[in-house]
């Protein structure tokens, strides 16, 4: 069925929510924008003027097809090469929805988006709509075709999931900056012992080349291990100028709200990593390298000023 410009508008104004919802539910911009559209031709397909609340028949139909989709993701991330992560999203991305709670920025942080991995479809998406949007759960059964019992339950376990995974208590930003200067200087000196005072002792370091840049299969875990891995990866070498394309400018930045480093060679982003901070230091490095999922940020590293990189590394 035709649209009228009023229904389109009315699907355009809800397009930001469903695209932070799907991307929460996906951990994948790409997928999230997939999702979305696919819900716009359900909404064109549809006899508009039948469906009373528009926005909750959208929301409803996007998260079915969002459960859909995490299923068969299930399947295809044990073939997936390496460790899988969430693509990563640069500061001032719509995409990462909703900000004002401090529950709306940690459930987009990369850490808790990591976490979300490990719930099942349903407790993933009544964790996000209650976490991140305040639906009640009255909504969230209805949603889901849940009762709002079961789904409280479901919500009260998936937060605890998220919680026993989550870190110590995150430093402001200030100090967050300070301890990326000093992790810098740390990873350029060539020696292993400034590295490790900045560690927590159960740091833990994970990749994701998605088999088409090296990445290691297993996280580095410990102090120790984790700064070997990071004194060899800023150690210069030809080698890894040939695999980026040249030496890449780093720059302190956010993604997903949280303190990262960004590389980028020629405008291309090549590399972000992130970095959960602790007031003992930092406690995980998790480095997204997948070409595959660093074209959003590149186009929204190119529509921005970043001033001047912190060092030129390799």
């Amino acid at each position: 069925m035709a649209l009228t410009m009023s229904e389109v508008d009315r699907f355009e104004a809800s397009r930001p929510r469903l695209e932070a919802i799907a991307y929460r539910l996906l951990g994948s911009a790409s997928e999230a924008e997939d999702a979305v559209q696919e819900t716009f031709l359900r909404w064109q397909a549809a006899d508009v003027g039948r469906i009373e609340v528009p926005e909750a028949w959208l929301t409803k139909v996007l998260t079915n097809l969002c459960l859909n989709q995490l299923t068969s993701a299930r399947a295809r991330r044990e073939t997936y090469v390496g460790q899988w992560l969430p693509e990563p999203l640069l500061a001032g991305d719509p995409m990462l929805g909703p900000a004002d709670t401090a529950e709306q920025r940690e459930s987009v942080s990369y850490a808790v988006l990591a976490l979300l991995e490990r719930l099942s479809p349903n407790e993933r998406a009544v964790y996000v709509l209650r976490e991140a949007f305040g639906y009640p759960h009255r909504e969230i059964a209805g949603l889901l075709d849940l009762t709002e019992a079961a789904c409280q339950q479901i919500f009260h376990r998936a937060k605890k999931h998220i919680a026993a995974g989550k870190a110590r208590t995150e430093i402001d930003e200030a100090a967050a900056r300070r301890i990326i200067d000093e992790f810098l200087a740390a990873a350029t000196s060539g020696r292993t012992e400034p590295l490790v005072r900045l560690l927590t002792q159960d740091v833990v370091s994970v990749g994701d080349g998605g088999g088409k840049v090296p990445a290691r299969t297993k996280a580095f875990e410990g102090a120790l291990a984790v700064a070997k891995f990071m004194r060899g990866l800023f150690k210069p070498s030809k080698a890894k100028r040939d695999l980026v394309g040249g030496s890449p400018a780093l720059y302190a930045t956010t993604a997903n709200g949280g303190p990262a480093l960004v590389a980028v060679v020629d405008g291309r982003v090549v590399g972000v990593m992130c970095l959960e901070i602790t007031a003992e230091g930092i406690t995980a490095f998790r480095n997204q390298v997948n070409p595959d999922k660093l074209d959003r940020a590149t186009r929204l590293w190119a529509a921005t000023d970043h001033g001047t990189p912190l060092l030129t590394a390799f």
